[in-house]
């Protein structure tokens, strides 16, 4: 029998977990002239729900990380490549005969896929218009084009005044729907609401939160393989506890407790023993990242294992705590739901076990 519990990669059918209200909101976006910024921690399943949202609305997509962006031109040239792959390679040659560079397209016959390259430019942003505009030449009415940017705030980090410059050009398009993802609420919210943003109210504003508990319950308890309702309650109880229904994490630990359950037939002591597997399984990981850590950060983790608000802190200076935590969140260590905390709770785990 497979394992019901999936994690560390996109996930669909019966490996997705609720969200049916987001995923509702989403496609109303979708069916409007409107674009949807989603905002959420990392590993929150934003690029699931997206995902989903898509193969529901039976549209064409292309979608892009822009933590992977090296370069403006290579901005233009992944757009491209992601064109290639949608259409029609002599739809697409027939309308770049108006590009002002014309890039050199290959055939890669190993990994079957389209590579798109330029040659050195004076201004990138020439290719990057090009390519922006072939985007919606390809579009229509009744097959709207849907552009997905992943991680969107690293857009400020590609090129000074890039935001500018693509504001500019996606805001006068027509029969297309942009979704622009971020895990960095503060970069986000900087960039699609403070007033003198070039973003500013550039779309629908949604923020994707942990799953409802009672949903999250329902969800593990339908998967698990126990039959005594009691016990199955008392380990449901358990992992959602521990993960704090982070949906990433849930995900994780009821697939280490499933695998026990159903290869160990070991169910008194299962989470405790998942748990503690997870952690020695990750041990060296955890242990570089807490090398790498200076003071401050230690400080701060610690004060979030034991439940204790770092900015309460009397040891460390208010403002040398604020600065570390958004120095952690930057980085993804740490994330604001209601509260402060460690992302992983894995890690959270081992710093109680070994630095407490």
């Amino acid at each position: 029998m497979e394992n019901p519990f999936k994690f560390g990669v996109l996930v669909d059918n019966e490996f997705f977990t609720d969200r049916i209200n987001e995923l509702k909101q989403v496609l109303m976006s979708l069916n409007s002239q409107n674009h949807l910024i989603l905002i959420s921690p990392r590993r929150f399943g934003k690029s699931s729900l997206v995902a989903k949202a898509v193969k529901e609305s039976g549209r064409p997509c292309i979608s892009l990380n822009m933590q992977n962006m090296l370069s403006v031109e290579d901005f233009a040239s992944k757009l491209l490549r992601e064109l290639f792959r949608l259409y029609p390679m002599e739809r697409i040659k027939h309308l770049m005969t108006h590009f002002r560079f014309i890039p050199t397209v290959s055939s890669n016959p190993v990994t079957n896929s389209i590579d798109v390259s330029f040659q050195p430019v004076v201004n990138s942003i020439v290719l990057l218009e090009d390519a922006m505009g072939l985007i919606e030449k390809v579009s229509t009415k009744e097959k709207k084009l849907i552009v997905v940017f992943d991680e969107f705030q690293e857009i400020l980090n590609i090129r000074k005044g890039l935001d500018k410059q693509l504001r500019s050009i996606m805001q006068t398009q027509q029969n297309l729907n942009y979704i622009l993802l971020g895990s960095q609420e503060s970069m986000m919210t900087e960039i699609f609401e403070r007033k003198k943003s070039p973003f500013y109210h550039f779309g629908k504003l949604m923020r994707l939160t942990k799953i409802p508990y009672d949903d999250f319950r329902l969800y593990v308890s339908a998967r698990l393989p126990i039959k005594e309702q009691t016990k199955l309650d008392s380990i449901v109880d358990e992992i959602l506890t521990f993960t704090n229904l982070h949906p990433y994490y849930t995900q994780q630990l009821s697939a280490q407790v499933w695998e026990m359950v159903s290869y160990d037939n070991l169910v008194d002591g299962v989470v405790c023993e998942a748990i503690s597997k997870i952690v020695r399984t990750h041990d060296l990981d955890f242990e570089r990242l807490w090398l790498n850590f200076n003071r401050t950060d230690r400080s701060i983790m610690m004060s979030l294992s034991k439940g204790v608000n770092p900015l309460q802190n009397r040891q460390v200076a208010t403002s040398t705590s604020f600065s570390g935590i958004k120095r952690l969140m930057k980085v993804g260590y740490v994330i604001r739901v209601n509260d402060y905390e460690i992302e992983d709770p894995f890690f959270k785990e081992w710093i109680i076990r070994f630095c407490l």
